[in-house]
């Protein structure tokens, strides 16, 4: 990870090209595609924003990571697609992975949720439909929001990209 972000403090002029920075696992055209300032900078206008944004969101994630807290994203990545089966055994099949990795007490990847959601979402999905995960989903959602997005936004990953940007936008112009 510190190899993949290590350019951000390098003195490259070519560091707005985003492939130099995304985080493993984000899929790569044959054309890097360029960050301007205006795309990064709108990252800062809405949590929806940033996750709207396929670099926003990698850089989100690379960021969570760095906190050990990339359950979260995951955790809301998935019930993304989860509301979208359509069939009923998938969705039974999908709810009980879900639990087992996320929601559990002593999950791999457990979230950070209070006894009653808990415990409520496990009497949801003895009989999952497609909305069961919403409450828990918004709550990960919510936390994130509040607490991971404003470090995200302060973090040395997000400033060194955004000031990057704006350092080769003044040098194309010059």
């Amino acid at each position: 990870m510190k190899t993949r972000l290590g350019c951000l403090s390098n003195k490259s002029d070519s560091c707005s090209d985003f492939s130099e920075i995304s985080p493993p696992g984000l899929k790569r055209s044959t054309k890097h595609p360029k960050l301007s300032t205006d795309e990064v900078t709108k990252w800062a206008d809405s949590f929806d924003v940033l996750l709207s944004n396929k670099y926003g969101l990698a850089m989100f994630r690379a960021f969570l990571k760095t906190e050990y807290s990339d359950e979260n994203i995951e955790f809301w990545l998935t019930c993304e697609d989860y509301k979208r089966i359509k069939s009923p055994v998938k969705l039974v099949s999908k709810a009980n992975k879900i639990y087992m990795e996320f929601i559990d007490v002593q999950a791999p990847r457990e979230v950070n949720i209070d006894f009653r959601t808990r415990q409520e979402t496990r009497q949801k999905l003895l009989e999952p439909t497609s909305s069961s995960l919403n409450e828990v989903q918004a709550k990960v959602y919510s936390l994130m929001e509040k607490d991971s997005y404003p470090r995200f936004l302060r973090s040395k990953i997000y400033q060194e990209l955004l000031n990057r940007t704006q350092m080769h936008c003044q040098r194309k112009s010059v």
